[in-house]
């Protein structure tokens, strides 16, 4: 039987998703607690890789297993044997031929924000950071150069292992709440960092060290060398990956309503 997974963790105490010899990744700790609900390994495959610090709102995985189990049992089972900030949402049975990766049509994420004169005390590693203002037109007006299907070298970090640089990239929005700024984004697939090297070029641009336009030049350098340093962890959340509906997924968790 395969069985699919919503997760939602914080990740400013691990190391990542992907497992890693310390144990210290989220998919160490979660595949820890299915094996101790289980009595027995399971091996997990996730939708979408996340960094150190990077936190999931609804990371999807599968796993085969012989164990028969209610749904509910598998999600109030394993989160016995979860630490506090890594809960599963909900679990559900799936053909055999859904897989977390493949079978997703795209990926979306969330940066959040917090632009204010002193640094942050509550949002700390929850909320990304600057002091100076931001132009939000300005802003605006620079990510639409990034929007369609472009080949993102210039964004893409140097041990990143995608076959391809070029990506689909079908929205990014920008909002603001108070003192939050809200930058959302949905692709096909993303490079390794790319969203956090989007950003440091926004705060850029934001801040008004560089224009609008500045964006284009950067894009068509397929340089990374041409961008600015990536952008800080703390703020970017893997909303989850968008899957057809035919698989009868749930497509949010309660989570996304905590986010500005």
């Amino acid at each position: 039987m395969r069985l699919a997974l919503g997760v939602s963790y914080l990740g400013e105490n691990y190391q990542g998703w992907q497992s890693q010899p310390s144990g210290q990744t989220v998919q160490d700790k979660l595949e820890h607690a299915l094996a101790c609900f289980a009595t027995q390994p399971v091996s997990t495959v996730c939708a979408g890789r996340t960094d150190a610090g990077v936190h999931g709102i609804m990371q999807v995985v599968h796993f085969d297993t012989e164990l028969q189990r209610s749904e509910i049992s598998w999600v109030r089972g394993t989160n016995t044997f979860l630490p506090t900030d890594i809960a599963v949402q909900w679990a559900q049975a799936i053909p055999d031929h859904f897989h977390a990766r493949a079978s997703a049509v795209a990926r979306r994420y969330v940066y959040v924000l917090l632009e204010s004169a002193v640094r942050p005390g509550i949002e700390a590693g929850r909320a990304g950071w600057v002091f100076r203002p931001l132009d939000g037109p300005a802003m605006r007006q620079a990510v639409t150069h990034l929007r369609g299907e472009h080949d993102f070298s210039s964004f893409r970090a140097s041990g990143c292992q995608a076959l391809s640089p070029v990506k689909t990239l079908s929205r990014i929005d920008i909002s603001r709440r108070g003192a939050y700024w809200r930058f959302d984004f949905e692709a096909n697939a993303f490079l390794h960092h790319m969203i956090r090297n989007i950003m440091g070029c926004l705060v850029r641009i934001g801040q008004g060290n560089q224009p609008a336009e500045w964006m284009r030049f950067v894009l068509d350098a397929r340089d990374r060398d041409a961008a600015a340093p990536t952008f800080s962890p703390d703020g970017l959340y893997f909303l989850g990956p968008v899957y057809e509906t035919h698989w009868g997924l749930p497509e949010r968790t309660p989570a996304y309503d905590w986010l500005p």
